[in-house]
């Protein structure tokens, strides 16, 4: 990690937002965009709409932390909507455009984070919980939307998703 973080509460989770940050690139290398809207006969979400998830996780994220920055490839994930059948999502090159935009303001942002701020309520409809208590639930989801596209890597005949 380039900087430390005011608050060593954030040490754990920003390490992980760095490997995030790398390997949803990694999982979505080489993919042709035919492929990243196939549901194989399922309602699994696709790797078009996962991926646009992620985006707009980090996007909230930030707002949430006063860096109010706009994506791209946003529209369709308004209000936390779920997929959407025979919605034609944004190219996974226009989700990676957004991801390096909002990636590296939302990590200063977090880097800057004191305990006070962490320990902030923020309310959401039907939830509350403190900031930090975000961030964790961001982190996991990150790790747990990654995982996903990694399977569905494999499910569409790709090569298993390189680490390194």
């Amino acid at each position: 990690m380039k900087n430390e973080p005011k608050s060593s509460k954030l040490y754990g989770i920003l390490v992980l937002y760095e490997m995030h940050t790398d390997f949803l690139l990694r999982a979505l290398a080489g993919i042709d965009q035919k492929d990243a809207q196939k549901r194989l006969d399922t309602k699994a979400n696709h790797i078009a709409w996962i991926t646009g998830s992620i985006v707009q996780g980090r996007f909230f994220l930030a707002k949430s932390l006063g860096k109010d920055l706009k994506a791209k490839t946003g529209e369709l994930f308004v209000d936390n909507k779920g997929i959407i059948d025979d919605a034609s999502y944004p190219s996974l090159e226009a989700f990676k455009e957004d991801w390096n935009l909002i990636s590296p303001v939302l990590l200063e942002a977090l880097q800057n984070m004191d305990e006070e701020q962490l320990n902030q309520q923020f309310e959401m409809p039907g939830m509350e919980m403190t900031i930090f208590d975000m961030i964790s639930f961001t982190t996991y989801r990150e790790a747990n939307c990654i995982g996903q596209i990694a399977l569905w890597r494999r499910l569409l005949g790709y090569p298993g998703m390189n680490y390194m």
